[in-house]
């Protein structure tokens, strides 16, 4: 319960008070996030379902189901991910560009990026509610999910913290290995099962956008690492919602089943 607590409690703003600030909790909670995406993917679905059903049309749908974790968030990842971005774009050594993500404002490359990442995740909820209400709810789901599995493997043991403070420095380097793989194996087993509902090659295809998802936090996380010498908060922001955008893209692609 500590470790759904400070999942819930650090990476939504749904009801869930922390009971315990420490490593143990922070591990156990960070192999619970895939969780919390799961919940955030659902109430993001459930509003683009409703306002489909009220014939507001794909568009509207997408943009109201891209709003909800941003929402369920207090923005905090779309904050991290401008941070991270103005930090890797100062091109300054680690300690400055770690000083110029901790300030209020955000620059130009974080500007940039905000707005691409977030057009891209409406065009492709967009594309996905084309072809149907249940196609749509289930890339929310899965991105948000997927997203939040990121995180579990961005505190596996061995990738430091930037900072000695912050949530970056509670969670780094707590999570083993092995059960990081279990979680992932877990969640790709959902993502098949999910694809399963519409056919067998779209159970493929969701697990292939979700393994695209994780690889491309895999590569910014490297990034960040060399980057700034570990992560922080910012940085897991910029993980979340970039899995989250690449997984929506990946599965727009190949949406109609190729004939036999």
């Amino acid at each position: 319960m500590d470790g759904l607590r400070f999942a819930f409690g650090t990476l939504t703003v749904l009801p869930a008070r922390i009971t315990r600030w420490d490593r143990d909790a922070a591990r156990a909670g960070m192999l619970w996030a895939p969780l919390a995406g799961l919940v955030v993917g659902l109430l993001a679905a459930a509003l683009g379902g409703v306002l489909l059903l009220l014939g507001s049309g794909p568009l509207l749908a997408a943009v109201a189901t891209a709003a909800v974790p941003a929402l369920l968030t207090r923005g905090l990842h779309l904050d991290g991910l401008a941070d991270t971005a103005d930090g890797l774009g100062s091109a300054k050594p680690a300690e400055d560009a770690l000083r110029i993500m901790k300030q209020s404002d955000i620059g130009p490359f974080g500007v940039i990026v905000l707005l691409f990442v977030l057009l891209a995740q409406v065009a492709a909820l967009y594309r996905l509610y084309e072809e149907g209400w249940a196609y749509g709810a289930v890339g929310a789901v899965l991105a948000a999910t997927v997203a939040r599995l990121a995180l579990t493997h961005a505190s596996r043991e061995g990738i430091p913290a930037a900072r000695p403070e912050g949530l970056g420095a509670m969670v780094a380097a707590t999570v083993p290995a092995r059960a990081a793989s279990l979680v992932t194996a877990a969640v790709l087993v959902t993502c098949a099962a999910a694809g399963a509902l519409f056919s067998p090659y779209d159970a493929l295809r969701h697990v292939l956008a979700a393994g695209a998802g994780l690889a491309a936090a895999a590569l910014l996380l490297r990034r960040c690492v060399r980057r700034f010498g570990g992560v922080t908060g910012d940085v897991f922001g910029a993980v979340e919602e970039v899995t989250a955008t690449v997984v929506l893209v990946a599965l727009t692609l190949g949406t109609v089943q190729p004939a036999a």
